[in-house]
C-alpha cells in the first residue's frame, strides 16, 4: 500500500480560499468580500461576495462611497457576501452551518447569520473592529452563542494558472 501525500491543504484553508477566490467576483473598486458557508461535514453549501442584486447592472449603479447625492452611495445598493451567501442557498436549512469570509460581518450581516441558525464564523480580518457596526455585531452574536474566531493564516501559497 501505498503512503498519502502530507502536503494537501486542510479544511480551513480550502474553505478560506473558496471565500477568497468568491470576493474576486466583487466589482466593487474598494473591498472585495467573500463568504464560504460550509456543513458541519465539510461541505460547500453556499458561497457569496458583495455586490449587486441580480436585475441591476454594474454599470447603472454607484461604486462610491460618499457623494454629493447621497443616492449615489453605493451602500444602497449593495448586498454584503455572508448575505448574499445566505440568499443564494437553495437546500433547506443553514443549522449549525459554518461561515468563513474574508471580513468581519457588519450588524446587518450578523442578524442574517444568527436568524439563519449558523453556529460558527470564521473570519480573515476584522480592519472594521471598533465601528459600531462591528461591535453591535459582536453583541449580538455573543448574545445568540455563535462562535468567531480569527483564520489562522498558514502562510502557504497556493496558486492556479487559469
Amino acid at each position: 500500500m501505498s503512503e498519502k501525500r502530507e502536503d494537501y491543504i486542510s479544511w480551513d484553508e480550502y474553505f478560506m480560499g473558496v471565500a477568497y477566490l468568491s470576493s474576486m467576483r466583487s466589482k466593487d473598486p474598494n473591498t472585495q468580500v467573500g463568504a464560504c458557508i460550509v456543513s458541519p461535514k465539510n461541505k460547500i453549501l453556499s458561497m457569496g461576495y458583495n455586490g449587486l442584486p441580480i436585475g441591476c447592472s454594474d454599470d447603472e449603479f454607484p461604486w462610491n462611497r460618499v457623494e454629493k447625492d447621497p443616492v449615489l452611495n453605493k451602500y444602497f445598493y449593495t448586498t454584503h457576501s455572508e448575505l448574499n451567501a445566505i440568499l443564494n442557498y437553495r437546500g433547506g436549512s443553514l443549522e449549525g452551518s459554518k461561515m468563513y469570509v474574508t471580513l468581519f460581518p457588519c450588524n446587518e450581516c450578523a442578524k442574517a447569520i444568527i436568524q439563519a441558525g449558523i453556529t460558527k464564523i470564521v473570519y480573515a480580518d476584522d480592519k472594521y473592529d471598533d465601528t459600531p457596526a462591528v461591535v453591535a455585531s459582536k453583541k449580538m452574536l455573543d448574545a445568540a452563542g455563535v462562535v468567531y474566531e480569527k483564520y489562522e493564516f498558514s502562510g502557504r501559497k497556493i496558486e492556479i494558472d487559469l
